[in-house]
Parts: C-alpha cells; structure tokens; sequence
C-alpha cells in the first residue's frame, strides 16, 4: 500500500479549505459525521483506510513535532541577528514588535465527541515542554464572579507554546444557552465579546485552529453504551449525559449558531465529521500541519559567535575528541 512512508497530502485541496464553515449560516445537518473529506485514494478501502490513516498520524506526529520545536525555540531565544545565506528561515518566529507566536487549538464537541482522543493522538508526538492542555468543566464561584471570559484569558499559553483548550469559552454560548443558564440577552451579547477577544488575541500573535468534533446521535449512543458496559470506562460517564443528550436539537442549534456568528478570516471554525476516530484523527493533524506551514517557522539564527564557541572548545585540551564523537553518531 502506498503512502506509508510519507505524509500524504489531502486531495481536494487543504483541509483548511475543506472543513471551514461560515461565516453565516451553517447547517450542521448537511456534514456527514461518517464521511471523509480529502481522504486520498493512497488510503485504499475498508479497514485498509484505518490502519493507513493511523500510520499517517505517526508520520505527521513527527512533523508537528518538529514545527513546534521551532515555535518554541524561536519565543525561548533572543531576536538576534538574521539567519546567514542557506539557514532555515526563521521568518515566521516573531511579528512586528518581536511578539513570539502562540497556536491555540481550540476543540469542542457533544459528549463522547473524541476530544480526549483527539488530544491523545494528534499531541502525544509532541514535546510536553512545549505543550499547554487546558479542559474546562463548569465554573467554580471565583470564575463566577468574574466575566465568562476571564478564565480562558488565564488560561491562554504562554509564548511559544501549543495550546488545546478542551472546551472553551464557546460553552458560554452553547450549555449557558441550552441549559438556561443565563437569559437570553446575556448568550446573545456573548458572540460579539467573542469576536472581540479573538480578535484581539489573533493581533498578539496568537494563531487559533477552532475545531468541531461532528458526531452523529447513533455514534454518540453507541459510545455511550460503551462505557456503561466497560467498567474501566464507568469513570467517563455521568447520568447527566443522557439529559444533555434528550436536547440534541436543541444543542446542534446552538453550535449552528455559534459557528455562523464567529467563524471570522481571523479565527475560522472548522467542522471535522468525526464518527470515524482515525479519519477524526488524520484531518486534525492535517489542519495543525496545515497552520504551521502558513507560519513559515524556522529555527533561530545563533546570537554569538559560533566558530569562536568552536575554537574555545578545541582549545580546552582534547582537541577535536568533541568533534570526533559528534561524527561518529
């Protein structure tokens, strides 16, 4: 089977183009939880497709892997001096004002949408040092006294780094909603002060890959059953499940909703069909590499004298040994 020792490209065009919904109306009953956008004939058919798309995964681990060395070297080095003629660019390291770049992958879904799963899969090649995993759940009474928006801002990653926010501040918009949480005014008001903050946050060099895990009301069932026949799942559920699950109308309104209201140029959503864990799989990782290659990351120049570190180190006495061992590797 072809296509294994490569990262193969999605056909069709990127994913990025593929995936993306709204601005504007978006109908949630028209993205086929089960298909597969981009899939590439190289991913052959039946269970083939499976094992072929978990391979890939691995290949485009490595490859995020490496992106986000460079992410986080550039925030972690001084801004020296450019890069001699021949070295990896750096161009994409800092924007104007020496602003280290921030990619925040923002993931949502129903319950038993993949998120963990996704998170499992798509980040674990990459280097935990780098890394900034934040899940919210409901808000304690210190973020109830504060704006809905004040916990997501603390919990924003630093410079340099990955984060994946597992749910987010569309909550606020969608539970808050469907729940009645708050009144209808208050979630309204809300799509604006999101637009807003995203805006902002993508003017300070924050880069947002906003994600919707797509799942079909049979395939949430039948995960749900899962756990309540696996007594190594029974800590993933909550009877409360089934409650939110009795709204399912309601809720797919309410993403509808929030992915036609602030799905902007800047921070786009983008709606992967996710009954399929390895297609689920393939396509996140496609829309990390995706970003990433529109950052034009490259490792940091040096900002010291590198023949001279060369010509300190031969000088302390075991001339050439360092050399030696590092060409022997």
């Amino acid at each position: 089977m072809s296509g294994v020792d490569e990262a193969v490209r999605p056909e069709g065009g990127p994913m990025r183009d593929l995936l993306r919904v709204g601005p504007g109306t978006v109908d949630l009953a028209a993205v086929d939880p089960r298909s597969t956008p981009g899939l590439p004939a190289a991913a052959g058919h039946g269970r083939d497709r499976k094992a072929w798309a978990r391979a890939q995964v691995e290949l485009l681990g490595a490859e995020l892997g490496r992106r986000q060395e460079m992410l986080y070297a550039a925030a972690k080095a001084p801004a020296g001096p450019a890069a001699p003629a021949g070295a990896p660019s750096a161009a994409g390291a800092h924007l104007a004002g020496d602003r280290p770049r921030r990619v925040l992958l923002v993931l949502q879904a129903m319950d038993c949408g993949g998120k963990d799963g996704t998170i499992k899969r798509v980040a674990g090649a990459m280097n935990p040092l780098g890394l900034h995993i934040r899940s919210f759940g409901p808000p304690t009474e210190e973020e109830r006294r504060h704006d809905f928006l004040w916990r997501i801002r603390r919990a924003l990653p630093p410079p340099g780094y990955v984060g994946i926010f597992n749910r987010s501040h569309y909550e606020d918009v969608l539970i808050a909603r469907v729940e009645g949480l708050v009144d209808e005014p208050t979630w309204r008001a809300r799509y604006d002060l999101i637009n807003d903050f995203e805006r902002e946050l993508t003017e300070g060099a924050v880069t947002l890959i906003k994600v919707m895990l797509h799942i079909s009301y049979p395939e949430q069932g039948e995960r749900l059953m899962q756990r309540l026949t696996d007594p190594t799942k029974y800590w993933k559920y909550n009877p409360s499940d089934l409650d939110t699950r009795a709204r399912w109308d309601d809720y797919q309104a309410a993403y509808a909703e929030a992915l036609g209201r602030c799905g902007t140029d800047a921070a786009p959503w983008f709606v992967v069909p996710a009954d399929r864990k390895w297609y689920r799989d393939w396509a996140v990782a496609h829309l990390l590499r995706e970003t990433f290659d529109r950052l034009d990351l490259g490792y940091p120049a040096a900002d010291f004298d590198v023949e001279g570190e060369r010509d300190r180190l031969r000088s302390e006495g075991r001339e050439g040994e360092g050399e030696r061992r590092v060409n022997e590797r």
